[in-house]
Order: structure tokens, then sequence, then C-alpha cells
């Protein structure tokens, strides 16, 4: 499993203006990206926004940045600050801890 975060601001629109883009056709596309386990939405303050979605590799990661949706972020000249992060999942410490990815089992710790 593989995280991918991505932040950026957005410049030369209101926030109002920028919201109107978070429609339930926007949310439906990312159903049918590849190897997509699930998003997470980011709303920060000073119009920093953004994502941390979940991939099952590390490889349907990579194309997602290069396909159609990033470049469309890439093209775009609201976008600003765009920053990507690639991450592989821990995953004993985030069963332990217990991350929602999808297939991890629990973890029996041992008494202290």
């Amino acid at each position: 499993m593989v995280v991918l975060q991505i932040n950026y601001r957005f410049h030369n629109v209101s926030a109002e203006e920028w919201a109107k883009r978070y429609t339930d056709a926007t949310g439906q596309k990312f159903l049918a990206v590849d190897g997509l386990q699930w998003k997470i939405w980011l709303d920060g303050e000073d119009n920093n926004v953004g994502g941390i979605y979940l991939f099952a590799s590390r490889a349907q990661a990579q194309a997602y940045l290069d396909g159609p949706i990033v470049a469309g972020m890439k093209g775009n000249p609201n976008v600003v600050d765009l920053r990507f992060t690639l991450s592989d999942v821990r995953e004993r410490m985030s069963a332990i801890t217990h991350a929602p990815v999808p297939g991890l089992a629990p973890v029996a710790l041992a008494a202290e």
C-alpha cells in the first residue's frame, strides 16, 4: 500500500468560488481511478487544500500522478505551490494504530 499526499494553494479565485468545484460528480470521478482505495479531501487556512490518497501499489499511485487529473491541476493557473509526497505504508505499525487500510489484519500485542 502507498499513500500519496497532494497539497496546493488556490489563488485568484475566492474560497466560495473554489468550493463550487466540490460536487458529487467531482468526487465520483475518483471512484474510477485504478488502485485507489480511498481519498481524504483536505481544506486548510490561507487557501491551502489537497488530498491524501491510499493506493494498492506504487505503480498505480505513479500512474495517477502521471495521469489526466494531476495534469489538469498542473495546467490550472489557479493552482499554485503544488506538492506531492509518495510514502509506503508501514503495515504492522499502521495495523496496531487501527489505520483505515483495507486488508490489514488486527495485530495481537504481547503484554508488557
